[in-house]
C-alpha cells in the first residue's frame, strides 16, 4: 500500500447513450444511421446479392442531420450499425443576442441559452425577420450524439 493519492479524470465517453446497434439489413430509407461518426438521415439504401464470400451488402447514402453533407457507407447486411438517438424539442424564442446565441423558453419555464442560430441562411432570415416583427415564434431543436441545432420555426401568434 502506498501513501500516494491517485486522481483519475475521466475524459473519455463511452457514448453508450448516444447510439444503439441495429442490424444493417433492417435500416430503411428515412431512418437514421451513424456514418463516419456523424448522425445521418438515410436518403437511399441499396442491397447487393450475396457474393462468393457470402455476405449481402447494404449501401447507405445519408445526409448529416446538422450540416446537410452527403455521406456514404457500405456494410454487410448481417452486421450491426450504430443508430443515433435523435430527439426533437420545441421551445419558444425569447431573445436573439448580438453574438448569435438565442434565449429559449423551455416547457418547465426555465431558459435555455446555449444554442446558436442555425447554419441555414434561409432559416436564420425567417427567425430574425419574425422576431423583429414581434411574432411569437416556436423553434424546433433537433439533438443527436451530443449536438443540438435549430431546424424549423413556427409562428404561433394569434
Amino acid at each position: 500500500m502506498s501513501d500516494e493519492e491517485h486522481h483519475f479524470e475521466s475524459k473519455a465517453d463511452a457514448g453508450a447513450s448516444k447510439t444503439f446497434p441495429q442490424q444493417a439489413g433492417t435500416i430503411r430509407k428515412n431512418g437514421y444511421i451513424v456514418i463516419k461518426n456523424r448522425p445521418c438521415k438515410v436518403v437511399e439504401v441499396s442491397t447487393s446479392k450475396t457474393g462468393k464470400h457470402g455476405h449481402a451488402k447494404c449501401h447507405f447514402v445519408g445526409l448529416d442531420i446538422f450540416t446537410g453533407k452527403k455521406l456514404e457507407d457500405i456494410v454487410p447486411s448481417s452486421h450491426n450499425c450504430d443508430v443515433p438517438h435523435v430527439s426533437r424539442s420545441d421551445y419558444q424564442l425569447i431573445d436573439i443576442a448580438e453574438d448569435g446565441f438565442v434565449s429559449l423558453l423551455t416547457e418547465s419555464g426555465s431558459t435555455k441559452d446555449d444554442l446558436k442560430l442555425p447554419t441555414d441562411e434561409n432559416l436564420v432570415k425567417q427567425i430574425k425577420v419574425g422576431f423583429s416583427e414581434g411574432k411569437e415564434l416556436v423553434v424546433s431543436v433537433m439533438s443527436a450524439m451530443g449536438e443540438e441545432q435549430m431546424n424549423a420555426i413556427k409562428d404561433i401568434s394569434k
